[in-house]
């Protein structure tokens, strides 16, 4: 029907079932030249169909199926045969990416009302001895009622994911660990990541370039010079509790960053909010950007 959306390795499509068309997919296409860099590649895309087949998660997305023997036909007219692909579940409300651009900073019960959903899919997939290495905004996705469903899987492993040497993820959200070419714990770096989504959530922009140690402002965390750092990103208006919070995520050493368990147990996320009422909100701010918007064209 429409594309929506391609990286390095695929590509992504709104399809219609041809039995029912009113059920609609996003249909995977796996680069061709992707799948003939190396055993590597194929090896990847099998382990993410399997790792997608094994999680059973209202916010994860959910496959539908897969295959060696897709067959597409171009409106140009040319036909495609033998395309590996994985048909996976529509979601309607687009990526967390641009919502966050579109909406902005959504502050911090914004923060809480999607961290308590990404904590709850860690919990899932960690428990199943999986990692996923490349949590961004761009991979998740978000439902009508801004439910979560965490999507890509491509760099997911459950491999030895304590002692992991790959060079995996995206340079914005990645770890420094993983870009100084150290051994690492995917649970670690999952949370580094982590801690980066929140950061956008709440205060609207990135905390760093890059998590390097000659960059601006990731160097200020490692010096800690946090009242600089908080200044410089426009942060002096945000909870003591969310600023340490973040503070522990952009650790430079894994083994300090908080655990899932510790993390449900700080204080900034057990303070007291709605989420019915923080979905409104966000909600509600969204169809005025958007009413405003159409109004202006």
């Amino acid at each position: 029907v429409s594309s929506l959306g391609e990286g390095n390795t695929s590509k992504v499509y709104l399809v219609k079932s041809i039995e029912d068309p009113k059920k609609q997919y996003a249909l995977k296409l796996i680069r061709d030249e992707f799948l003939k860099r190396d055993r590597d590649s194929i090896c990847s895309v099998e382990q993410e169909i399997q790792i997608l087949k094994s999680i059973d998660h209202d916010n994860v997305i959910n496959c539908v199926g897969y295959g060696t023997d897709g067959h597409v036909k171009k409106p140009s007219g040319r036909v495609i045969d033998n395309l590996v692909y994985i048909m996976l579940e529509f979601v309607s409300g687009g990526l967390l990416f641009d919502l966050c651009q579109t909406v902005g900073g959504m502050g911090e019960d914004g923060g809480r009302f999607f961290l308590k959903q990404l904590i709850e899919v860690l919990e899932h997939i960690h428990d199943k001895g999986i990692v996923h290495r490349d949590l961004k905004l761009e991979n998740i996705l978000v439902d009508e009622k801004l439910n979560l469903k965490v999507a890509d899987f491509g760099f997911a492993t459950y491999h030895r994911i304590d002692k992991l040497r790959s060079y995996r993820g995206t340079m914005t959200y990645m770890a420094p660990e993983i870009k100084e070419g150290k051994v690492y714990d995917g649970k670690q770096i999952d949370m580094f990541s982590t801690g980066v989504i929140l950061f956008i959530i709440v205060n609207g922009i990135f905390p760093f370039k890059e998590a390097r140690r000659d960059e601006y402002f990731y160097k200020l965390i490692l010096k800690g010079n946090f009242d600089q750092y908080w200044k410089k990103v426009g942060g002096q208006h945000l909870s003591d509790e969310f600023k340490s919070l973040m503070q522990d995520f952009f650790n430079p050493d894994g083994s300090k960053r908080p655990t899932l368990a510790q993390l449900k147990k700080h204080p900034w996320l057990k303070k007291p909010f709605s989420m019915k009422i923080t979905r409104q909100n966000i909600l509600e701010k969204l169809h005025t950007i958007r009413c405003e918007r159409t109004t202006e064209s």
